[in-house]
């Protein structure tokens, strides 16, 4: 995410008048990381304290999956707590109920993550049983048939969020035919057909030392971590999956996709440009962006007089209910643009003004908005990293992203770089007169309503990507 020197100025200027801000970057003991001789990678932060949260990254996701073995990594997180050939489903759960620990675990479409949060003496039995979990997954033939039905009642509840599904169906239209268009839970068939060979197939192709990332932070000293690291996860194979199997495809599709159901009163819907990988220099603009444009719903107590123009103009305006504007961003891809729920009649205006906010960042963003929206930024990066469990999270996804651990000092730097013409410079590239991708769900269209209830078509989407200027 972010981080720049131990103080940077940032100066906003509001007509003739000039206001200075300084951000304090507390100091922080540094991310120290090691590589055992397996390949596993070891990295911590020590911070003090009566807690620790330890965790193990992986390389490995929905994204890796091809439509045979689609959910099979959300299949095996599930799989992991359902007992080991050392400790059954019941041992392990009194255990970490006996210690007083929080152990969980959840699958993206890039990474698999296990983690558990104890006390500062039980380190080392926490790290003792994520590698147990790990390497001695019992898979159960009668636990993976109980568990089609868990996590069937997880899609459930996944399909009525509509906010899930908006962000699944846009990828699925976004990458079509391509491993990032795959949900992470898999389809229903895939889900009551995964066999014990599938999961066995996936550990022994995924689960590597050098595709992994042991990551702690808080009451946990480095040569703590990594001779625990060394005993414990001694079982992993050292070699990586053959490359075949890690080739992760990002082939963007502007395309369109709209949906009816008629007991919505409301319309949710989304619009993304494509974007670049988390190591592209640009990706560090696009957070600056998602920053700027910002977001609102207008039950919060910001009102109409939010600072972004993206969000005041909706509000003033009055179309919309609410506005999220989003940066997803992958190894070698990601999405950026604007998700909204609006009264049906609305979202013709509400489009309106927000293809005409996103493209006017391709000509004419103040220096002013750019400051403003950096500071939000950093803000939002320094809060976020609050508790062991958040810094934690932090390690082992930028080990994995980046190989190492960005300082704070470091990103704030990157990000006090980006100005306006680098605004307008990536939003020309990425964002002028390109190709999107669009997903609605919401009530049924009746054009011949006052206003029409219809949400207007691709053409006139894409139509609005660019201005006409003479």
């Amino acid at each position: 995410m972010g981080h720049p020197s131990r103080l940077s100025r940032a100066a906003l200027r509001c007509g003739k008048q000039t206001i200075s801000r300084g951000y304090s970057v507390a100091a922080v003991a540094p991310t120290q990381l090691s590589t055992l001789d397996s390949g596993l990678r070891v990295a911590s932060e020590s911070s003090g304290g009566d807690t620790a949260t330890v965790g193990v990254w992986i390389d490995a996701g929905s994204s890796f999956e091809n439509d045979a073995d689609n959910g099979c990594a959300h299949f095996l997180e599930h799989m992991a707590f359902k007992g080991t050939t050392k400790r059954t489903q019941y041992q392990l759960e009194k255990e970490i109920e006996n210690i007083g620990g929080h152990l969980n675990a959840y699958t993206s479409r890039e990474q698999t993550v296990y983690y558990a949060k104890v006390f500062k003496d039980d380190v080392p039995q926490a790290v003792d049983i994520l590698s147990d979990i790990l390497q001695n997954s019992q898979l159960d033939q009668g636990a993976i048939e109980r568990e089609r039905g868990v996590i069937m009642r997880e899609m459930q509840e996944v399909m009525s969020n509509k906010e899930e599904v908006i962000f699944d169906e846009l990828h699925a239209t976004a990458y079509q035919g391509n491993s990032l268009g795959r949900t992470i839970l898999g389809p229903e068939e895939n889900i009551m057909s995964i066999t014990r060979d599938d999961l066995e197939k996936y550990i022994q192709t995924h689960y590597t030392a050098p595709r992994m990332v042991i990551a702690g932070a808080g009451a946990v000293t480095h040569d703590q971590l990594c001779d625990l690291s060394n005993k414990a996860f001694s079982k992993l194979p050292t070699t990586a999956a053959a490359e075949v199997a890690l080739t992760r495809e990002a082939c963007f599709t502007g395309s369109d996709a709209r949906f009816e159901d008629c007991s919505m009163t409301e319309a949710h819907f989304a619009l993304a440009f494509e974007t670049v990988g988390w190591t592209h220099p640009d990706s560090i603009t696009f957070m600056v962006m998602q920053s700027l444009l910002g977001s609102w719903d207008r039950t919060s107590g910001a009102g109409k007089n939010i600072s972004s123009s993206l969000c005041k103009e909706l509000a003033r305006e009055e179309v919309a209910h609410s506005v999220m504007a989003f940066n997803t961003t992958y190894s070698n891809s990601g999405l950026f643009g604007v998700y909204g729920v609006a009264e049906h009649t609305d979202v013709e205006d509400f489009l309106y003004i927000t293809l005409n906010e996103m493209v006017r960042m391709v000509h004419k963003v103040s220096e002013w908005e750019v400051t403003r929206a950096k500071n939000q930024l950093k803000t939002t990066l320094a809060t976020q990293l609050d508790g062991t469990s958040a810094v934690c999270e932090d390690i082992g996804r930028q080990v994995l992203t980046y190989g190492r651990r960005l300082p704070m000092e470091e990103l704030f730097a990157r990000i006090d770089m980006v100005d306006s013409a680098a605004v307008n410079a990536c939003a020309s590239k990425y964002i002028d007169d390109q190709d999107l991708a669009f997903v609605s769900i919401g009530p049924k269209e009746d054009p011949k309503a006052h206003p029409p209830a219809k949400i207007p078509d691709y053409n006139w989407l894409r139509r609005r990507t660019y201005w006409l200027r003479y």
